[in-house]
């Protein structure tokens, strides 16, 4: 790898990503959701950024970016490599898009050297990661990692617009959404470059970190009915309060949450009716997620909290409804690999240092197909999902760096 010094790789990564940030639904804010005009604007840039990187390029029938590098030999296995754009609403900048740059730029470096590797590189720019226009996740990683589910073209948005429906108006082909998938004979792993969206890092010292595992998740939605009253009439010992039940529960599901076992559990979101202040609330719907890096940690307590939110309602005469909404195993990072990212990471001067991670991303939809492996980079203060996401160009520069390095060293196990 022969680059200039100083930070020239991260400030050309920072800068795609602030150029990214300008396709937004929004002029106040990034919001750039799944299929969306937005979208399509920041796919059209990403594919003009991969060509120019000297990449093959095409958006696919999922709505995906692709650009593939060719190896020594056409068409060698590929190292695939991806991230995603979409984002949610009210986003910072830098969760997966950043990753999805740097491997643009990694792949540029290479090309402008004239350079061709043992194996492929295929750089992916997916969509719907996040979820947040549809109630479905993952759906560009999954149709290529070959788990695309057709019943998700069903699941539809906020206007009553199904997948299916926006991916026609955006120009991809629903028919043939889960037939693009890789077969294990074609790639050698898959790969990412994220940041942490976690203080662990930053916390350390430390620019990067390689990632162990990719925690395991249940999503519910609990519903609570009692009986809505007068606030002045009904007395205290006959009310059916739902709000006050979902607040018992609540404190439960935290009471769970911090027994250990590295699991953790959220309530994100309530809405309490019929939401007047003079009345009593007859009706709760609040969420539930439960993440934990063990399956049989996470799963015993979602047990644990369903038995007690249904001891609380027997006792307050309230009526409970637990709907899953998402279901995800934990995914284990490849040691093979892992070894090859903190060898990369030492010859940079940096400690190796390993974690999980606490957030669900792309990797996790390859982990049946191939290995799979993720590079963690340090981001402000742990705060993602937030328009006060922040990473610096030093510690871009050396994560992008180092993920080349991995890139240009890349032994395939298999």
């Amino acid at each position: 790898m022969s680059l200039s010094s100083g930070t020239q790789l991260g400030e050309a990564v920072l800068d795609r990503v602030t150029e990214l940030a300008s396709c937004s639904e929004s002029p106040e804010h990034l919001t750039r959701r799944y299929l969306t005009p937005a979208y399509k604007d920041a796919a059209a840039k990403v594919k003009a950024w991969m060509e120019e990187a000297g990449m093959s390029a095409e958006i696919d029938a999922a709505g995906n970016v692709v650009g593939r590098y060719e190896g020594e030999q056409p068409g060698a296995r590929a190292l695939l490599i991806g991230s995603h754009i979409d984002t949610v609403r009210d986003a910072g900048w830098y969760d997966g898009n950043l990753g999805v740059i740097a491997a643009i730029e990694c792949v540029g470096v290479l090309s402008r050297q004239g350079r061709r590797l043992p194996f492929a590189i295929e750089v992916f720019a997916f969509g719907n990661e996040e979820g947040s226009r549809f109630p479905t996740t993952l759906t560009g990683s999954r149709s290529v990692a070959g788990t695309f589910d057709p019943a998700c073209l069903d699941a539809v948005d906020d206007e009553g617009v199904s997948v299916r429906d926006a991916l026609v108006a955006f120009g991809g082909n629903p028919a043939r959404a889960g037939d693009i998938g890789r077969s294990p004979e074609d790639v050698h792993a898959y790969v990412e470059l994220h940041i942490e969206q976690g203080p662990v890092l930053e916390d350390r010292g430390l620019a990067v970190g390689t990632v162990t595992a990719i925690n395991g998740a249940s999503r519910f939605e609990l519903r609570l009915s009692g009986m809505a009253g007068h606030a002045g009439t009904v007395p205290m010992a006959l009310r059916r309060d739902a709000l006050v039940g979902a607040a018992l529960m609540i404190s439960a599901i935290e009471e769970i949450g911090r027994g250990g076992d590295s699991v953790v559990a959220t309530v994100g979101m309530i809405e309490a009716l019929p939401g007047s202040i003079n009345v009593v609330p007859g009706d709760v719907t609040f969420s539930l997620d439960v993440r934990a890096p063990d399956d049989g940690h996470r799963l015993a307590a979602v047990a644990a909290i369903k038995s007690r939110c249904r001891d609380i309602a027997d006792q307050r005469g309230l009526e409970l409804e637990i709907e899953q909404k998402h279901e995800a195993s934990h995914s284990i990072c490849s040691p093979w690999i892992m070894d090859q990212f903190d060898a990369a990471v030492a010859r940079h001067d940096i400690k190796p240092f390993r974690l999980p991670s606490g957030a669900g991303h792309d990797a996790m939809s390859f982990s049946e197909l191939c290995p799979i492996g993720m590079l963690f980079m340090r981001c402000g203060g742990g705060i993602s999902h937030n328009p006060e996401e922040n990473v610096t160009t030093e510690d871009t520069d050396v994560a992008t760096r180092i993920f080349l390095d991995f890139i240009e060293r890349f032994e395939p196990q298999d």
